[in-house]
């Protein structure tokens, strides 16, 4: 990816009003817009030094008063100069600021940045890997006290560090295949001195536990998106409130009270869940009611939901049995998604709480009006997605790591069969296990960064926040 070197300019605090308010700028000879805005010549703002000013309009007049910070390149975020306004966090006054600065800096080409072209730069400028880069916005967007200490350690190098140490050893074993290949009249038994089967067990020991920490580290980041569905009235909106702790959905006796989601995300034992309770799936009743046009929508919108789901929550009411209406939500769940069967008001049926894992799901027996058998949904649901309370993840982790690490993984795996005793070390197979220790090397450093298409970056950047 080639770096555009115009400079940039933007808010990077949060919309909104605040105490304090933050334009920055990045790029080469930004003393016009300093000597124009602030009043200060090149030279005369130190370094690394906040410095308390005026902000002036082209007139002169006082747009806000407030700090200037700058910072000269390298020895800076984006690897660039970098000017920071600090001032009062009111919008207006933000936007003027900015205003301001682009209209000073129009000489040299200073523009608007894009989301997330700060810490672009930052990348390209060897600032930061990719991971590290990732993580920026993962710290912005941690909803959890864990995540955001997972996200802090990722920033800091600890998920780069790993990644690095296994790409080496990879290096270095592929080194001495390579090496083999290269000088076989030796005729050196290169598996045996070497102990490359014991060298490549231990990467791939330490590849699965760095794979165990990066799924938790998934988890912790994304969360599981849970959706509640089934008929009105059977117990969702109660059984959100319960998971919630608060009354978070209205509930009432009359069917069609929930028109549309309702998410709220909660924490069980540290993971994070995205609950999403929907409306009531029903059809026309024998008398011709049934759902009106806006609880149609709503329906329409719930298997929007269950299409996306990581885990179907499927509410039934335990007192009246199953029904055909039942059956019929059922068939259409998609393929592949687990599905938790919930029977309700067993306070009503006499039923006692219980879990009976059947073949086509997990049914739980609880009461929500009672909160009798909600720790046994709890349960099942950090069972499905597979936290470990026990393991503290020591970084996030993105989808991506996650498939990289995957097709890793499944390289060295297949290097393992090359390498296995019984093809005796052949040059063919030899020159299978260079290839597979070369693809698993490729996947682990598109991690980081070094072998990532363009047009990935351009994906990642594009969906951090403006001014970062």
């Amino acid at each position: 990816m080639t770096l555009d070197t115009s400079p940039i300019a933007a808010i990077a605090t949060a919309p909104g009003r605040g105490g304090i308010g933050v334009v920055r700028l990045s790029g080469k000879n930004l003393w016009p817009v300093v000597q124009a805005v602030c009043g200060k010549d090149e030279g005369t703002l130190a370094p690394r030094h906040a410095c308390y000013l005026p902000f002036r309009r082209a007139d002169g007049s006082l747009i806000d008063q407030g700090l200037a910070i700058y910072f000269k390149a390298p020895h800076s975020y984006t690897g660039e100069d970098v000017l920071e306004l600090q001032g009062h966090g009111g919008p207006v006054v933000m936007q003027m600021l900015l205003a301001r600065c682009l209209e000073a800096g129009a000489d040299i080409g200073l523009r608007l940045a894009e989301p997330g072209e700060f810490t672009q730069r930052a990348f390209l400028n060897d600032k930061l890997d990719l991971a590290q880069a990732e993580a920026v916005a993962d710290l912005i967007e941690a909803s959890t006290e864990a995540a955001a200490k997972s996200a802090s350690e990722s920033l800091s190098g600890a998920f780069s560090k790993v990644i690095h140490d296994l790409v080496n050893k990879v290096t270095n074993l592929r080194m001495l295949v390579e090496a083999t290949l290269d000088f076989p009249e030796e005729e050196i038994d290169f598996l045996e001195q070497s102990d490359a089967r014991g060298q490549l067990a231990a990467i791939r020991a330490t590849l699965d536990d760095v794979f165990m920490h990066a799924s938790q580290g998934a988890l912790l980041r994304d969360g599981l998106n849970v959706v509640l569905a089934g008929k009105p009235n059977v117990g969702k909106s109660s059984l959100l409130n319960i998971l919630a702790g608060s009354d978070v959905a209205i509930v009432t006796p009359i069917a069609g009270t929930t028109r549309d989601k309702v998410t709220e995300t909660i924490q069980i034992e540290g993971m994070p869940l995205n609950i999403i309770d929907t409306a009531g799936i029903r059809e026309a009743d024998e008398d011709g009611s049934g759902p009106d046009e806006v609880e149609r929508i709503g329906i329409e919108r719930t298997w929007g939901e269950v299409a996306r789901a990581d885990v179907i929550l499927h509410m039934l009411d335990a007192d009246r049995g199953p029904t055909v209406e039942d059956e019929k939500i059922t068939e259409r769940f998609p393929d592949g998604v687990p599905v938790i069967r919930i029977w309700n008001k067993i306070d009503r049926s006499g039923h006692k709480p219980a879990v009976d894992k059947m073949t086509d799901a997990t049914h739980i027996y609880l009461s929500a009006t009672d909160q009798v058998g909600i720790d046994l949904l709890r349960g099942e649901l950090l069972r499905i997605a597979g936290w470990q309370q026990t393991v503290e993840s020591r970084y996030l982790a993105r989808e991506r790591h996650l498939i990289a690490l995957k097709a890793a993984r499944d390289y060295l795996e297949s290097a393992a069969l090359h390498a296995a005793v019984d093809n005796q070390a052949s040059d063919k197979s030899l020159d299978l296990f260079a290839e597979e220790l070369r693809l698993a090397q490729e996947r682990l450093s598109s991690i980081t960064g070094k072998f990532t298409p363009d047009d990935l970056l351009g994906v990642i950047f594009s969906r951090f926040c403006i001014g970062k």
